[in-house]
């Protein structure tokens, strides 16, 4: 009969145990010592090596020849453990024997002493399992047992366990074993099988088994079993996963927010029969690598992947956001938890036409990286409009000089270039120019377009104003409280913020961020209907911006102030502002218009 890679090359030895030096080690070194408990307890994941342990250490408590703390597994004893034809070391699996009959029968078979070896193990698997009852009754014999009877306690949920319980025992956790450890050890047993195994094959069976040598053994076995070369596409295939570019394809259409490529992507992984519950899963294992090639210089010994698909996550990690990452961990995370209970397909599509676009979501990964791009939109827009008060001087010059006072000036001006086109000798222009500093008329153009943005537009309110006499409005974490159950995105933005009143003007003191979500109108009307349900009436909305702030904003006094002190008149004509209205019961009228934010 075929014997299965996992029942095969089970370790016999401490030695072959993969990945547990701080089990190992220590047990070798009580064993060395004589120093053997009454009861073990071996806790961790699936796979790792608990049950191995527990052979290993029931066969080394009995060696008559033990070598340095293994069992030498050569005489009679250890033969005889390894054959099953000794009957002092019995296996009781917990999952189907939990009730406290059981319990009982293990109690009185315990009183007796062993018929061959020199202690009687009892190995406990899935010991949470367990009832309460069954518990209770081993806990005495498991306190002060016989002198010959030594328990091994294994689990995978030591938090379902009694406190008296652990208290009794020697606990030794199992970590999740290393990916290279295990594929070193697949390749040593593909040797062995005299099959070939190439090494970014074995590396994926390290990611699938996620830290259980158990399941990389048995995925091995069914590999072997297609084919004695081993490659990528094959262990793809027989595990059921999609290929690295399926993953890149899929993070791509995130990136550039393409919802019908990546709909197309997952229908014919669906038409391969791919398991869509394995695939969100390895989405989120991409996505978390992704965050960690994104936020540290080194990612590599966090990641299952060779060097070249290093290098293309990397590339990949750079055209994506870190907020948009996020956003994916987030929604993959969720989506993988619905899938439990509904179809998979619909949640898997459903999660992907999120993540393309995230204005549909209201969860707050999606707020930041809706904020991020609102960030990255406004310093892509800065540069542009900061060039525009330059052309602003020649557009604005002539209007000023209209004025009786400045036209004799530039009238020497216009015979002067009159002589330069004739090609006349260039040492004359040269002193026409120097002279004519000194009246200043170029130096005039550029401040005159500075009392352009003075003006106010009609309609528009005086926010200075309004915010030297404005008075705090301490209703406001209300207000933030009664938005943050219609919408938390808004709520989010201004968090932190400061309201202000003065008579039907509310100031807000908010990031700018905050400032660009009220932009929208339908925000705009979101937070005055929350203010209406704190305070029962209506309020126009504004920025809060104190006059110290607006004068050190403001260029425009420093301008006047170089402007008379070369002699340059100044003149500007400004708008009739109309006044702040008068005290009013209704509703002020809509739209922020007066106002701009």
């Amino acid at each position: 009969m075929y014997k299965v890679l996992y029942r095969k090359y089970r370790p016999r030895f401490f030695a072959d145990v993969v990945g547990q030096p701080q089990v190992t080690v220590t047990l070798k070194n009580e064993l060395m010592r004589g120093r053997i408990a009454h009861a073990y307890l071996f806790t961790g994941s699936r796979g790792t090596g608990k049950t191995t342990c527990a052979k290993i250490l029931s066969r080394a408590v009995n060696c008559l020849n033990p070598q340095n703390g293994d069992p030498c597994g050569e005489c009679e004893i250890c033969r005889g453990l390894e054959e099953g034809s000794i009957l002092d070391v019995v296996e009781i699996d917990a999952a189907s024997n939990n009730g406290v009959d059981s319990i009982r029968s293990l109690i009185e078979e315990a009183n007796f002493t062993p018929t061959t070896a020199k202690y009687r193990v009892y190995i406990i698997d899935e010991v949470h399992m367990l009832s309460v009852a069954a518990f209770n009754a081993l806990l005495k014999t498991l306190e002060e047992p016989p002198a010959h009877v030594v328990f091994i306690l294994a689990t995978t949920e030591v938090h379902k366990l009694l406190p008296t319980i652990l208290s009794r025992c020697q606990r030794f956790d199992f970590h999740r074993i290393d990916p290279e450890a295990i594929a070193g050890r697949l390749e040593e047993i593909a040797g062995k099988e005299e099959a070939q195994l190439d090494h970014d094959a074995a590396l994926l069976i390290a990611r699938v088994a996620d830290g259980a040598m158990r399941d990389a053994l048995s995925l091995l076995d069914q590999c072997l079993g297609r084919d004695r070369h081993v490659t990528l596409d094959i262990v793809n295939q027989t595990a059921g996963v999609a290929a690295r570019e399926y993953l890149t394809a899929l993070a791509q259409a995130v990136t550039e927010e393409n919802a019908a490529a990546a709909l197309e992507i997952i229908d014919g992984l669906y038409k391969e029969s791919k398991d869509m519950s394995r695939l969100c899963e390895e989405l989120g294992e991409y996505f978390r690598g992704l965050m960690l090639v994104k936020t540290m210089k080194d990612p590599g010994p966090l990641l299952t992947v060779s060097p070249q698909e290093l290098e293309a996550m990397t590339h990949q990690a750079l055209s994506m956001s870190l907020p948009a990452i996020l956003h994916g961990l987030d929604v993959l995370e969720e989506t993988l938890q619905k899938m439990r209970f509904g179809s998979q397909r619909p949640l898997l599509e459903m999660a992907f036409v999120r993540l393309c676009t995230p204005q549909l979501d209201d969860s707050p990964a999606a707020l930041l990286r809706r904020i991020e791009a609102l960030e990255t939109g406004a310093a892509l827009a800065r540069p542009a409009a900061a060039p525009q008060p330059a052309p602003a001087p020649a557009v604005q010059a002539p209007p000023v000089q209209a004025p009786g006072e400045a036209a004799p000036e530039p009238a020497p001006a216009t015979p002067a270039r009159e002589e330069e086109p004739p090609a006349e000798p260039p040492q004359e222009t040269a002193p026409q120019s120097v002279p004519r500093q000194e009246e200043a008329p170029p130096p005039a153009a550029p401040p005159q377009p500075a009392p352009a943005p003075r003006p106010r537009p009609a309609g528009e309110v005086d926010v200075t104003a309004l915010s030297q006499g404005a008075e705090r409005f301490r209703e406001w974490p209300e207000v933030l409280q009664v938005i943050k159950g219609v919408t938390k995105s808004v709520a989010m933005a201004f968090s932190g913020s400061t309201a202000y009143l003065n008579g039907d003007y509310m100031l807000i003191q908010a990031p700018d961020l905050a400032f660009e979500l009220l932009k929208r109108p339908e925000q705009r009307r979101r937070i005055r209907e929350a203010v209406r349900q704190v305070t029962g009436r209506s309020y126009h909305l504004g920025p809060y911006k104190p006059q110290a702030e607006q004068e050190e904003q403001d260029p425009l006094a420093e301008l006047e102030r170089r402007a008379q002190e070369q002699g340059i008149p100044v003149t500007e004509e400004q708008p009739p502002q109309r006044p702040l209205p008068e005290e009013d019961d209704g509703p002020p009228p809509p739209g922020d218009a007066e106002i701009p934010f």
